[in-house]
């Protein structure tokens, strides 16, 4: 894959910012114009229609028309590869929580 179709799809990228987090939390509930999803930003309706072409090259969002309108909606399904990603991670969270369990369990004994 070159690199930029990979920038393109890449979800990591996509949710690495702030606003592009909160973006994908606020479309998660329903289907948004542009205006109401500025409307929750300190920024440009420009700066607003940036990030949300970023979490559209990585499929994490679409849009369509609607009258004058650009509605926007959620694609949660990329962030399958996160959650894959990070659950890979997860032993050493279980591994961790097992150690302290047993060093707790230890000092009470004690």
């Amino acid at each position: 894959m070159s690199s930029s179709a990979q920038k393109q799809h890449d979800v990591f990228r996509a949710v690495a910012d702030p606003t592009r987090r909160k973006l994908l939390k606020l479309l998660a509930d329903r289907e948004m114009p542009i205006t109401d999803i500025s409307s929750h930003f300190p920024m440009t309706r420009t700066a607003v229609s940036k990030h949300l072409r970023i979490l559209s090259d990585a499929r994490l969002v679409s849009e369509r028309k609607s009258g004058r309108e650009k509605l926007y909606t959620l694609h949660p399904e990329p962030l399958i590869e996160l959650q894959e990603w990070l659950s890979y991670f997860e032993r050493y969270w279980d591994n961790k929580l097992s150690m302290l369990k047993h060093y707790v369990e230890n000092e009470d004994a004690e």
